[in-house]
């Protein structure tokens, strides 16, 4: 699991169909490092939040061929951001 912080919404009109309509947000690691997470929560832009990679990733965007290495399975409610 990793901590991220939602940067912004991303959107993608044209996907291969495996994807379906699930949302997309940017995420930023600690390192500065950003990716694109599924968002299986309905977070939104400034929450910190927790996210999965690898097969785990698949299975909480809902299924294990859906395409995704990073997905969002939760908001964290308080969170201190180290200096």
């Amino acid at each position: 699991m990793k901590i991220c912080k939602v940067v912004k919404t991303l959107v993608s009109t044209n996907r291969i169909k495996e994807m379906g309509h699930r949302p997309l947000q940017v995420v930023q690691e600690k390192n500065g490092l950003l990716s694109v997470a599924v968002d299986a929560v309905g977070c939104i832009p400034g929450d910190w939040v927790i996210a999965v990679g690898s097969s785990a990733a698949r299975d909480a965007a809902g299924s294990r061929e859906y395409p995704s290495d990073l997905t969002i399975v939760g908001i964290i409610d308080y969170w201190e951001e180290e200096q």
